[in-house]
């Protein structure tokens, strides 16, 4: 394929957010119009490439030798790449109405325009290096989403985001450098031979990588820029730290661990062990962190946190039951979160209220969205048949059936934070249906649903939480050929 078809859906909305940033569109609606065009128009280019494409390297530019920015769509950039295209313009419309009444919305939405371009780069890399430059790229492009606000606390999860990130970055770059000079740095499904250095000297770096790359997945200990974070408006914390950012991490260790390494050279190994506790850990650490957050989005972002651990799980278990668990969490999660996070921001929008203890009575006033929202919570707790409970359970499956030590630690981290999960997530629920105070807060007596342009994403996404989870198998039985490299 050529390599300028690949590049279409990455640079358009690159190109056009950069336009806008230099030429702004005074009128509000007219700018909102070009922004829609624009995300819709990638969003179809990308699934008709996605439906079209097949599976050889268009080869973009070559620094040196293996050096060299590349493209390829394979069954894992399927669904990433799907899944952005599908949740890009429903957090936009989103974003539209929730926006209204912030300041700089034209740099605002001009940078939520180019994330999207970025992010599918990060989806068409064809190998270590180009998903290295579009990992950096994303930091670069997303700095200014989150420092929005430019007050005090913006500017503080700014600067903690990016050394975090660029943090992780520095770690990341050895095993792409050390991959690139062994010629592995090719993504193929089960690892590429790697023979120019010891094999303990690369399972090292592949640690370092872990660590380097999960730092946008909020691993333990590095998660600390991501609740910070939650200061940002709700359609970047709900897009880009639900879905975009965070799985764009979970991404990346998952090509570092199964498309470059592989099993051969990883599973049984010490290193694996180390990934396992890590990720087991990283779980329950965040649920119980976000069971002590008073603030909806706060606690949302720790609850992201353990989640995204789930899919770091599943992929270093290093077996195809558990990749299957890690990439079907990914999808179902996204669209579960996703949705959780836009009912926070609606009732922060039309009402104000940040803490969940100022949610009292809400839920009448506001029953599209707290309905939603309950149904959201319960599909995360991994209540059946919800999406939440079937990526839990093949989660659960691949870690008792590998058996080791590591694997049912894993196993048992991932019991107690979905246990905690169903309180942070429910109490909420169980706060806005059946209020400590029975006449409810006095400041929320105006409150109303929000308008029609956020209520409808939330809507679609929690029908497509529903219908994930009743009819699971043709989209699990796609999943499985992924986790087995089939497509």
């Amino acid at each position: 394929m050529s390599p300028i078809l690949l590049l279409m859906p990455v640079l358009l909305p690159i190109a056009g957010g950069f336009a806008l940033l230099a030429h702004p569109v005074r009128n509000a609606g007219r700018r909102n119009r070009v922004l829609m065009l624009l995300t819709v128009l990638t969003s179809v280019l990308t699934v008709v490439l996605l439906s079209l494409a097949g599976r050889e390297t268009a080869k973009v530019y070559s620094f040196i030798d293996d050096f060299s920015i590349a493209f390829r769509i394979d069954g894992f950039a399927v669904l990433f790449a799907g899944m952005l295209s599908a949740l890009w313009p429903a957090v936009m419309l989103y974003a539209f109405s929730y926006m209204e009444r912030e300041e700089r919305q034209d740099r605002f939405f001009d940078f939520f325009l180019m994330t999207y371009g970025v992010t599918l780069g990060a989806a068409f890399s064809a190998n270590v290096v180009t998903l290295y430059v579009f990992y950096e790229m994303l930091t670069l492009v997303t700095l200014p989403l989150v420092t929005h606000k430019e007050d005090g606390d913006s500017l503080f999860a700014g600067q903690r985001y990016l050394r975090y990130c660029l943090g992780g970055a520095a770690l990341a770059l050895v095993p792409v450098v050390l991959v690139t000079l062994s010629g592995g740095g090719d993504f193929t499904y089960g690892g590429t031979p790697m023979n120019r250095f010891a094999p303990e000297l690369m399972r090292i770096a592949f640690l370092l990588g872990f660590f380097g790359f999960g730092t946008k997945a909020a691993l333990f200990p590095l998660y600390p820029w991501l609740p910070t974070a939650s200061v940002a408006p709700t359609p970047v914390t709900a897009l880009l730290h639900a879905v975009a950012v965070v799985n764009t991490g979970m991404f990346s260790v998952t090509r570092l661990a199964w498309y470059t390494f592989g099993p051969g050279m990883l599973a049984g190994t010490w290193v694996r062990d180390v990934c396992v506790i890590t990720a087991g850990c990283s779980m329950v650490i965040g649920a119980a962190l976000a069971l002590r957050q008073r603030k909806f989005k706060r606690r949302l972002a720790f609850s992201t946190m353990s989640n995204l651990s789930y899919m770091i799980f599943g992929a270093v278990l290093m077996t195809p039951a558990g990749l299957l668990g890690g990439i079907a969490h990914m999808l179902f999660h996204s669209v579960i979160k996703i949705s959780l996070f836009l009912c926070a921001g609606a009732v922060i929008c039309v009402s104000g209220e940040e803490y969940i203890y100022e949610l009292d009575g809400m839920g009448r006033k506001m029953p599209v969205t707290f309905a939603c929202y309950t149904i959201g919570a319960l599909s995360l707790s991994g209540i059946p048949p919800l999406s939440g409970f079937v990526s839990k359970w093949l989660l659960l499956q691949a870690g008792t059936e590998l058996g080791t030590p590591a694997a049912w630690f894993g196993a048992g981290a991932l019991l107690l934070a979905a246990f905690f999960c169903a309180i942070y997530t429910l109490s909420v629920s169980v706060r806005a249906y059946f209020p400590v105070r029975k006449e409810g807060s006095p400041k929320i007596a105006g409150v109303s649903e929000a308008d029609w342009r956020m209520l409808m994403p939330i809507c679609i996404f929690t029908l497509a939480n529903l219908v994930f989870g009743i009819c699971q198998k043709p989209v699990i039985g796609w999943l499985t050929g992924i986790a087995n490299g089939l497509y």
